[in-house]
């Protein structure tokens, strides 16, 4: 009862601010009052906002403070619920805050490292060169003559984050509870995935970890650098980094003067992005062109890992079938995928769903190569989930995002190649190796060692149970053997051996017995 007060109360306060920017068009299809409710929340004032809803409803986020622009930038991947136009305006939302005063985040500094400033940094800028929703970033010196990027959580950040998950859960439980219809779209999931997400962005440690493991995977690699993480410097509260310096990769006149060549630049781009989701499945989910610079050698800096994403191998195979499929122009294949992954309900219509694969490609596929949008075909794609009732898929979501960013940098840096185009050897050459038969003869060779590992205690528990046959006179049931050899040999070819496989042991052990 008191948290339901609470949030209601909560709830109060940014229905007003959404009125204030005439941002609660959103309530509008489930609540036919709402626009005499934003008209009466804004006391007759006119709107604060001007401009398209998504624009308004960029501004209203702004104002609720960090955990909605969080919330703004995480629903700018859902063209499926918003559409094309709200989801790019909120994709625009600037994640830029006032900065907080130097003396907090010397003391935040201080607390974390359990020392005084002067002895980790023989210099700390007081002026910040960056200022978001979680933390800022000061450049300093380390007490070794380093040059580095101290990034500093903003103070009572978490606190006003985990008072607005709890609304938003709370929203999201009653929505499943009264709206049937939105259940397929995982609502409390979604938010379960929000908080994860901010929670470990709201620990810097997790941040350093994460570009670690990017460098790491890009050891040796010159084309792409990953600043190197200061963990002696490093907290929850605080991570310092290697400062790096480049051009930003959106300035290409700058590019141009320092004698870098944007194509290449592009395939570099390409390269690093096919590397990171197919090869490692770990990209970086925020590599907009503030997050990407150019060093003096051409080679992509990237900064800021506070929002990464993962794809599993079997992820990567759905993609790259998916993809396969499309590309090919066949439709057919790229509905199957869908089901064999269980995206789709296998009661759905694959008929159906085909021919809606093929209205949504053949718009986009068909025209010239530079214009074509593989990040575009997947946001179409999940809009269709509706009909189809396609359940939700969050870590698809966020690299459709990814590759819809990807692709806006390229088009700055050539607006006339298509960095999928670039990547396309790449891409085929990972499909030959993950989905050819060079890839099924691998798989099943790992089959094979894993049932050759497992059967040591397959034989131990054979022994067991014979020694419990001898001497408790344990017996089975005709049935209970044929349904569990039946199941055995149901799950993989190899298993129908297993029963020989038993009868074998159980022979030697009475043999030696």
């Amino acid at each position: 009862m008191i948290r339901s007060i609470r949030n209601l109360n909560r709830l109060l306060t940014i229905g007003r601010v959404l009125a204030r920017h005439d941002a609660l068009f959103l309530l509008e299809e489930m609540l036919p009052l709402a626009r005499h409710l934003s008209s009466l929340l804004r006391g007759g004032r006119p709107s604060a906002s001007t401009g398209r809803p998504g624009e308004r409803l960029a501004d209203a986020l702004t104002e609720l403070g960090p955990s909605f622009i969080k919330l703004g930038q995480a629903l700018s991947t859902r063209a499926d619920l918003l559409g094309e136009e709200m989801a790019a305006d909120l994709s625009n939302l600037q994640d830029k805050l006032p900065p907080f005063p130097a003396t907090e985040a010397r003391q935040i500094i201080e607390e974390e490292l359990g020392a005084p400033l002067s002895a980790h940094y023989s210099s700390f800028d007081d002026m910040p060169v960056a200022a978001a929703s979680i933390a800022q970033v000061h450049f300093a010196v380390t007490t070794e003559g380093r040059e580095v990027a101290v990034k500093v959580l903003r103070p009572g950040v978490e606190a006003k984050f985990r008072r607005d998950i709890d609304l938003l859960t709370w929203l999201a439980e009653w929505a499943e509870l009264t709206m049937p219809r939105l259940r397929r779209l995982k609502p409390v999931e979604t938010v379960k995935t929000f908080e994860d997400s901010v929670t470990l962005e709201m620990d810097l440690r997790f941040e350093a970890a994460a570009a670690a493991e990017l460098a790491e995977n890009f050891l040796g690699d010159d084309n792409f650098k990953v600043p190197e993480v200061d963990w002696v410097r490093t907290g929850k509260r605080l991570l310092t980094l290697e400062r790096v310096t480049g051009i930003p990769v959106d300035e290409v006149d700058r590019l141009r003067a320092a004698g870098h060549d944007p194509v290449e630049i592009l395939a570099k781009a390409a390269e690093a992005m096919f590397n990171q989701v197919f090869r490692d499945g770990f990209f970086h989910a925020d590599m907009h062109p503030g997050n990407l610079f150019i060093g003096s050698q051409g080679e992509l800096i990237a900064v800021d890992f506070g929002i990464m994403g993962r794809v599993d191998q079997r992820t990567r195979r759905f993609l790259g079938e998916m993809l396969l499929g499309f590309l090919s122009g066949d439709y057919r294949k790229v509905a199957e995928v869908h089901f064999a992954a269980g995206y789709v309900p296998s009661d759905q219509s694959i008929d159906s769903f085909t021919q809606a694969c093929r209205s949504i490609a053949e718009p986009i596929l068909g025209r010239p190569l530079h214009e074509i949008s593989i990040a575009k075909l997947l946001g179409q794609l999940f809009q269709v989930t509706e009909t189809f009732a396609m359940e939700t898929q969050p870590q698809l979501l966020l690299l459709q995002k990814s590759m819809l960013v990807a692709e806006g940098v390229g088009r700055i840096l050539d607006p006339q190649i298509n960095m999928w185009q670039l990547a396309q050897p790449l891409i085929e050459g990972w499909m030959r190796s993950n989905l050819g038969p060079e890839a099924k003869i691998r798989e099943a060779a790992t089959n094979v060692m894993g049932s050759l590992e497992r059967l040591p205690r397959l034989l131990a528990e054979t022994e067991k149970t014979y020694s419990m046959m001898v001497n408790q006179g344990l017996k089975l049931h005709p049935d209970t053997v044929r349904h569990i050899f039946g199941e055995q040999r149901r799950k993989s070819p190899l298993s129908g051996l297993l029963p020989w496989v038993l009868a074998a042991v159980l022979a030697i052990l009475l043999i030696t017995k």
